[in-house]
């Protein structure tokens, strides 16, 4: 199927509305577009980058994890969430008992994402393994009554509060079955020589035009991705998410998928997700190398400890993995007692790796800000 002579579908009339059915996707993809191909160059250039810098950073795994959190964070905030990464990163005791609803919310977009990037281990990306994470998605959250882990078995909507008045009305739900059992099709066929970042952007977009669940299918969308890159190994470790780049272009997001729904227009889609893949790995690559920089300078800091070096660089690893850190957690994290994590903090703030936040005299919390700020992004 060629990008220019594409149908996306059509618009089934049901009792006082129409639901969008798309077409099925499992097939050959070719295009004429050679902005395209340039695209395709840039974006698999840059995510080789990014991949190098995660295979060549020591200890990767802990700053890995702060892309998993702001990745979270982001996701959900698109779908209406109030947490802050400030907030993202503390424990829930700390966090004020009028937004921890939010915060359950993205630490399950955590725990959902990290439990699927473990079964791909031993799962493929599939059907199954999406409504696993989906299940913990909604744990104990809201939308936890919206058939968690099952695809929908009633007629949902995008935008406005009824089927009356919606922006967008997916298949009817007899459909989603058997759409999404071609979409995993899809996902897996060797037979056709479809480019990856093109499968998985005709993927994004057909799984959000299925919105198989009640619930959630915005943040299982998104993670689609990664872990569709990571299956094929093109991502050695889940380094690279969307949200921030859809998120930073909503409207252009929200308006490139309904193009091609009715417009056809998978071309402007294509282009627009190809973009999102080089300039996110770009930031990406550029993050890794300013992460080497402040690691380098300050764990020579942490050398002039002398005899608590060795606990000072125990508790660097701490704040890599946890910028936002308690004394009674830095105990708990390090196993040390409550002098030896007094001292640590008092040399680490002479040091000015870290400072206090609160300024409580008791429940203080530490920051260490710099390297925070090396994720805030576009929020800077």
């Amino acid at each position: 199927m060629e990008f220019e002579k594409f149908k996306a579908g059509r618009w089934q009339q049901r009792y006082q509305y129409k639901s969008f059915e798309p077409v099925p996707i499992n097939h050959d993809w070719t295009w004429k577009d050679t902005k395209i191909h340039q695209l395709l160059e840039s974006a698999n250039h840059a995510l080789g980058e990014l991949n190098a810098f995660s295979l060549i950073v020591p200890d990767v795994d802990l700053f890995i994890q702060m892309h998993v959190v702001k990745e979270a964070q982001t996701s959900s905030r698109i779908e209406g969430t109030q947490t802050g990464m400030d907030e993202a990163l503390l424990s829930e005791e700390y966090v004020r008992p009028e937004r921890r609803d939010d915060w359950r919310e993205v630490h399950n977009y955590i725990a959902a994402l990290n439990t699927a990037v473990d079964r791909l281990t031993g799962l493929p990306l599939s059907n199954r393994l999406l409504k696993e994470t989906h299940a913990i998605l909604m744990q104990g959250v809201r939308g936890e009554k919206k058939q968690p882990g099952e695809f929908r078995v009633s007629q949902n909507w995008i935008g406005g509060s009824s089927l009356n008045d919606a922006a967008f009305i997916p298949p009817h739900q007899d459909s989603v079955a058997e759409l999404m059992g071609d979409l995993e099709l899809f996902l897996h066929n060797e037979e056709i020589t479809v480019p990856h970042l093109i499968r998985v952007a005709i993927s994004h977009y057909q799984f959000e035009t299925i919105h198989p669940f009640l619930d959630g299918n915005g943040r299982i969308g998104r993670l689609l991705i990664p872990l569709y890159l990571i299956e094929r190994k093109l991502l050695t470790k889940p380094s690279l998410y969307l949200s921030a780049y859809f998120e930073r272009n909503r409207a252009s997001y929200y308006d490139a998928l309904m193009q091609v729904r009715v417009g056809n227009d998978l071309i402007h889609w294509v282009r627009f997700f190809l973009t999102g893949i080089m300039e996110t790995a770009v930031k990406g690559r550029d993050v890794f190398r300013k992460i080497l920089d402040l690691r380098t300078e300050t764990e020579q800091k942490v050398l002039s400890l002398g005899k608590r070096a060795g606990n000072a660089q125990a508790t660097l690893n701490v704040l890599y993995r946890k910028p936002f850190i308690a004394a009674a957690e830095l105990e708990d994290e390090l196993a040390v007692s409550h002098s030896t994590v007094h001292m640590l903090i008092k040399e680490f703030l002479r040091l000015g790796i870290i400072k206090e936040i609160t300024g409580h005299m008791r429940g203080r919390v530490y920051i260490f800000e710099r390297y925070y700020n090396l994720f805030l992004g576009d929020e800077v």
